[in-house]
């Protein structure tokens, strides 16, 4: 008997490439403005959301994890665009200029943030019927306030945000949590994410069936993992 269902967030319920896309043309706008017509805005701006969402070089990684974890994440944004203009041969912008560029793309996103159509519904529909558990990767700094702009507790019953905890997904800790507070085992539960990796690895490493929100993903055969649902 089915008593839980597991869902992620970003790209599952909620359409974040929406709402980046917006604040990407916003951040492109700023930074033309402050820098001038020398700066390729549009390739500062996909360097900068690859950055935040760590697909980094192992020099980045040795550059900024220790920012992260020492000083925090706002400080860590603040020098990562920093560092992209004088990459890309611009002049050294002041911190108090790199935080109006980093607070611009977090407005325009944070604004732009919401469900995709009918998840609300849908939500109201699967708790009349059993535990909705929510599990988001991601720094407390982001996932935070957009867990606040859809006002997703009072959709779910329980929110875990991987910045909070020790592991992040796929890390079967997460999963194991997330079944304690459902009180359910792994065969009463369904996970729900778009992540090949994170959310249908994660949920298959923990034995717990996968349903893969694909979107226009191509499959990636070489990871080795395949939902049990599309």
């Amino acid at each position: 008997m089915l008593k839980a269902l597991f869902l992620d967030m970003d790209e599952t319920l909620c359409d974040t490439s929406k709402a980046n896309d917006i604040a990407k043309r916003e951040l492109a706008k700023r930074a033309q403005a402050m820098c001038g017509n020398s700066l390729h805005s549009e390739q500062f701006v996909e360097r900068y959301v690859q950055g935040i969402y760590r697909q980094w070089t192992p020099v980045q990684q040795q550059r900024y994890m220790p920012i992260i974890e020492q000083h925090s994440e706002d400080e860590f944004r603040v020098q990562l665009i920093q560092d992209l203009l004088t990459d890309m041969q611009q002049p050294a912008i002041t911190v108090e200029d790199a935080l109006l560029l980093q607070n611009c793309f977090d407005k325009e996103r944070l604004a732009a943030f919401d469900f995709f159509p009918g998840i609300e519904l849908f939500l109201r529909d699967m708790r009349k019927r059993m535990t909705l558990v929510v599990i988001t990767n991601g720094p407390v700094f982001s996932q935070v306030p957009k867990v606040q702009r859809v006002n997703l507790a009072q959709h779910v019953d329980h929110i875990i945000i991987g910045g909070q905890e020790e592991e992040q997904k796929p890390a079967r800790s997460i999963f194991t949590k997330a079944l304690r507070l459902a009180a359910c085992e792994n065969h009463e539960v369904i996970h729900v994410g778009d992540g090949l990796t994170p959310d249908i690895g994660g949920a298959n490493a923990s034995n717990i069936k996968s349903v893969w929100a694909r979107h226009n993903q191509c499959f990636d055969k070489t990871l080795g993992i395949t939902p049990d649902y599309i």
